[in-house]
């Protein structure tokens, strides 16, 4: 059964901005460090408030910058933290509908679209090189907000093709990242494969003044996840709420969000580079910390 992430008006509380330097520093150095096209990089996006779509914070520009440097992809895959399904499935309509599942938001937000083609040909690969589970096709979903509201400033004129896997919430951890390794492969074929969620996510305690301050638990979370990542201890990841207990429940009340990046994590080639970018926990709760890999 698919579920929606309802968002409340406050979400319309001003975005805590990242530090500009760090952010652009580290996308002028990636920009140095990407091959040419022999295999594309992997994205995992803290996307936040849904209004960081169309608002000119420090999230939308990183957003925008990034797109500069990016290789063209030949299709992008995107992994939403807001496709939860019943199994695990696969857009393969050739126009997906740009989805406006939330609440509380201006009209110019519900106004937006985009209008990228979807991709049945590589919907259809990504089922054949998938052999963990069966993946269904599904041609009744688009593009939810966790997708296009960061590819609306990242590849402004939707001319690339973007299909969606969905989340299947009552597996473990450890079958998301098994379907991320199978679906490695993609990143040689041309395509551009992106987790859209956040590190830390908890609605329930956010900080609606902007006031700056960062729970203790939220920093943790945050602080040990990183340092798993950079050290390549895959394991630890898959397996930290045995190994986080309370700071686990308290940072991910539904892990909804953490679930894309197990799959970024599954892509992830042995050896390869992490660049880190907005990586700032936002009212309190919120870790819009990003990464990408690149080999």
């Amino acid at each position: 059964m698919e579920r929606r992430t309802l968002l409340k008006a406050g979400g319309l509380a001003a975005i805590g901005q990242i530090t500009g330097m760090s952010t652009l520093s580290a996308l002028a150095k990636l920009g140095e460090a990407l091959p040419a096209y022999e295999r594309m990089p992997a994205l995992f996006i803290g996307h936040g408030n849904p209004m960081n779509a169309i608002e000119e914070n420090e999230y939308h520009k990183s957003w925008q910058a990034l797109g500069k440097k990016l290789p063209r992809p030949k299709a992008i895959l995107s992994i939403s933290a807001h496709w939860i399904t019943k199994g695990t499935r696969v857009t393969s309509n050739t126009h997906p509908k740009t989805i406006h599942d939330f609440g509380g938001f201006p009209k110019k937000l519900f106004d937006q679209q985009y209008p990228a083609p979807g991709s049945p040909e590589y919907a259809a690969l990504t089922q054949k090189l998938v052999t963990h589970s069966h993946i269904q096709s599904d041609e009744s979903w688009g593009l939810d907000h966790g997708t296009w509201s960061v590819l609306l400033p990242m590849f402004p004129t939707a001319d690339i093709p973007v299909y969606q896997l969905s989340l299947d919430y009552d597996k473990p951890m450890s079958y998301h990242y098994a379907i991320g390794k199978e679906l490695a492969k993609l990143r040689d074929k041309g395509v551009l494969i992106t987790g859209s969620g956040n590190l830390v996510h908890n609605l329930g305690a956010v900080d609606w003044s902007g006031g700056g301050k960062s729970y203790d638990w939220a920093k943790e979370f945050d602080a040990k996840f990183t340092e798993w990542i950079e050290k390549g201890d895959h394991a630890s990841a898959v397996n930290y709420q045995q190994l986080l207990g309370n700071t686990a429940r308290m940072a991910h009340p539904t892990y909804d969000h953490l679930l894309p990046l197990f799959y970024i994590l599954g892509v992830q080639q042995k050896g390869e580079a992490v660049t880190w970018f907005n990586d700032r926990i936002d009212m309190a709760s919120i870790s819009m910390r990003s990464m990408i890999l690149n080999s």
